[in-house]
């Protein structure tokens, strides 16, 4: 239980002070500050860990983003007949999730994160794509930094009981 409280208090705090780097990052270069915050979602909400959980991130984020892109642009193509829109987003849907059977396309809400942050940035991938990878970077400091904080007040808490 303790050991959870350590991980947690200490996942918090670096989550806390990289989150208000992040938000001065995103104004000072131009970007959205809530679709970094979806990368780092999607850092922390990832099943796998590490390197693998950034990369299996990344590629669904990135899926995602061109999975809306398909929707958006193919939508356009019949702007009178709603209809092509509605079955293009279903046949998307299904593609989003069937393509999970590749190990760096298995992390679905990531797909539909980055499908998402599309969405709400109006397609404007130029604008979304470094958001999100930056804010996935960030996600992954915030995770792992914290992990390093807990371990080495665990260490220090151990050397501590050792020597008294």
């Amino acid at each position: 239980m303790m050991r959870t409280m350590n991980i947690l208090l200490s996942i918090a705090i670096t989550t806390g002070i990289l989150s208000g780097i992040w938000g001065w990052v995103a104004v000072s270069l131009g970007l959205l500050s809530w679709a970094g915050f979806l990368g780092c979602t999607a850092y922390f909400a990832c099943p796998q860990g590490g390197f693998k959980g950034l990369l299996i991130s990344a590629c669904t984020l990135l899926s995602g983003m061109v999975w809306a892109l398909v929707i958006i642009h193919g939508s356009a193509l019949a702007p009178h007949l709603e209809i092509v829109s509605y079955v293009l987003t279903g046949i998307v849907a299904f593609l989003m999730c069937i393509q999970a059977k590749q190990l760096l396309l298995s992390f679905v809400p990531g797909t539909f994160i980055g499908a998402c942050a599309t969405f709400a940035g109006q397609g404007d991938w130029r604008l979304v794509l470094p958001s999100l990878a930056l804010g996935l970077i960030f996600g992954y400091a915030m995770k792992n930094s914290g992990l390093w904080l807990a371990s080495r007040r665990e260490q220090h808490s151990a050397h501590t009981a050792v020597t008294k």
